[in-house]
């Protein structure tokens, strides 16, 4: 017997009749739909490379094993290579494909393979010490390679490179994503890229499979953003103490540093989001008796802390995950299949790492890319059952705010960017840097905190919203006030057309309890989410700029001095003079300045 044919027999004799390479992948019943879709695009066309873009928690890993499955059955391959962005990773590959009967080497590092195997799992960083090992393999025999979050390859200068040179000769490429691409503009190797009528180049997926379609499939969990704000004091390097509010027009460094001072384990506001996590979390697990809970921390120091709070607050461990090396693994395994409530990680957790049980996250790190926070939330959304809710819990940051609000946009990888004179850096060409150190094997304490000189000196927490579905409610809150609980106690098994619903009667019944109120009681903005629309520096400045405008052009209509408008605008729409009104207040304004142009017309 060839070794082709070996291999392919020990994979067939394995699996399941229904599994595919035993029988018409059609027959498999545990297909999920976008993956049988995405199965009988591929057979019919039998491409070289291909790019499946899916939502995390929507089963890459499950179609990408059966595609392989598929391949070595019909002996168009004879060996798999996959290659994984963490060792975790890697060797959660390998025990996925080992149940189904496909024997990869998580371990391999050189030399002749063993007999009994099909394949290896190896990292990006495996491949860009060695790509000249991997290239002779896939010379020597009809390799199927399967890059997984193929955007780690688009660094030209390392992995990038290593992966073009490994790789070149397979005979066949399956490249996955489930998250954003790339900020910078490398090219990412094996993805087809299209210019569109812009001029732009962006890449093309084979097949897509996004957050949206999963949602409505019942796929994913629907997820629940409960923002919190707060108020912030902190000394700068020059001796300066600055106090600010959390969700607050500042300059860039100043929420850089109110973002610090919140997440600082010694203030009032980590601990009171914590308590309010672990009291959500209590609420889901009656729902779900094993739900988890995760903490994604920026490093070691804070990673410890945080698992001494919730020690105090909950009189039980957390789990420390702290690198990516063989115990931390173990650790996360074990987290997995047990019953403990919290765990605690730097950062590497973020991406890949399969947990389903974890139903509950607080988003404690800095890092601000759109890439890093979709994968962050893709720990939260694998669905085992159908009604299953996530939540996660962060701080009232602008950037943050934005992409909880854009969930289900799917966006391509763009090779062109072309910068308008006068523009500002694209938010989603922040910090490719700070990929790479969130992705490291080694999340060693990167002294970033000796970067932006400043100490922090106190803060305190306020609830202030619900996100969902692109919709925002409730009204700011005191932990553990009535109105706060409102929220946190929302069932954890919920469709999701019922957790819209459920929102819009929370906010309801807050909204007429204010009313009912003296305003000397309010000691907060008593205003629901949507009407005080959390803004950038630079955008509240552009309301200002705009509001000015319309009222000159409403002067110049009416015949009335600029003065006297401003003020019947804040008789009739309540607040403060221009200069001090918040985003939504802005905004109400311009709205009415238009309505009484429309008027006159």
């Amino acid at each position: 017997m060839t070794t082709t044919t070996a291999a392919s027999s020990s994979s067939s004799h394995h699996l399941s009749p229904a599994f595919p390479g035993r029988a018409p992948w059609g027959t498999a019943g545990k297909l999920r739909a976008w993956q049988q879709g995405a199965m009988e695009k591929y057979v019919q066309e039998q491409p070289r490379d291909f790019l499946a873009v899916a939502t995390p928690g929507a089963g890459k890993t499950t179609f990408a094993l059966t595609l392989a499955s598929w391949l070595l059955h019909h002996h168009v391959v004879q060996q798999v290579t996959v290659v994984a962005p963490t060792e975790h990773l890697k060797k959660q590959w390998a025990e996925a494909a080992a149940r189904i009967g496909i024997k990869l080497d998580p371990e391999y590092s050189a030399g002749p393979l063993g007999r009994e195997y099909h394949g290896v799992a190896v990292t990006y960083a495996g491949v860009g010490v060695r790509p000249m090992l991997h290239r002779n393999r896939v010379e020597q025999r009809k390799t199927l390679v399967i890059l997984d979050e193929i955007h780690h390859a688009g660094d030209s200068k390392s992995w990038g490179e290593a992966c073009l040179e490994a790789f070149e000769p397979a005979t066949r490429r399956l490249t996955l994503t489930g998250t954003p691409f790339r900020s910078d503009t490398n090219p990412i190797p094996f993805v087809t890229y299209e210019e569109g009528q812009d001029g732009i180049r962006r890449s093309a997926a084979d097949y897509t499979y996004g957050y949206g379609s999963a949602l409505a499939d019942g796929v994913v969990r629907p997820v629940i953003f409960l923002s919190y704000s707060g108020n912030m004091r902190w000394r700068t390097k020059a001796g300066d103490e600055i106090a600010a509010r959390l969700g607050e027009p500042m300059t860039k460094d100043a929420v850089s540093q109110a973002w610090r001072t919140a997440l600082d384990a010694r203030g009032e506001w980590m601990p009171s989001v914590l308590r309010a996590a672990d009291q959500r979390l209590t609420e889901v697990r009656k729902a779900i008796p094993d739900a988890g809970a995760l903490v994604i921390a920026s490093d070691q120091e804070a990673a410890r802390a945080y698992a001494k709070l919730i020690r105090e607050i909950t009189g039980h461990r957390a789990t420390l995950v702290l690198s990516d090396d063989t115990g931390a693994s173990d650790r996360i395994d074990e987290f997995s299949h047990g019953q403990d409530r919290w765990m605690v990680a730097v950062r590497m957790v973020s991406e890949g790492v399969d947990v389903p049980r974890l139903a509950v996250g607080v988003y404690a790190t800095t890092i601000s890319t759109p890439l890093f926070f979709a994968q962050a939330v893709g720990r939260f959304v694998r669905s085992r059952r159908r009604g299953e809710t996530a939540s996660v819990f962060l701080p009232t940051v602008p950037d943050l705010l934005t992409f909880a609000n854009e969930m289900e946009v799917e966006r391509d990888h763009v090779l062109d960017k072309p910068k308008k004179q006068g523009e500002e850096e694209d938010p989603y060409a922040e910090s490719e840097k700070e990929m790479e150190e969130a992705n490291r094997e080694q999340d060693e304490d990167t002294g970033e905190q000796d970067m932006l000189p400043f100490e922090a000196l106190e803060s305190d927490a306020v609830f202030d919203r619900v996100m969902y579905n692109g919709a925002e409610f409730g009204m700011q809150a005191h932990p553990g006030s009535e109105e706060e609980q409102d929220y946190l106690g929302i069932p954890g098994l919920l469709e999701p057309d019922q957790v819209q619903l459920l929102l819009q009667k929370r906010q309801a019944r807050q909204i007429a309890h204010s009313r009912k109120k003296p305003d000397t009681e309010a000691d907060l903005l008593e205003l629901p989410a949507e009407r005080r629309p959390v803004v950038t520096h630079k955008e509240l400045l552009e309301l200002r700029k705009r509001l000015n405008t319309m009222v000159g052009a409403y002067a110049h209509q009416s015949g009335k001095p600029h003065g006297v408008i401003h003020n019947e605008l804040r008789r009739v729409c309540g607040g403060p003079p221009s200069a001090e009104c918040t985003g939504g207040q802005l905004r109400q304004r311009i709205a009415k300045v238009q309505e009484w142009a429309t008027r006159m017309r």
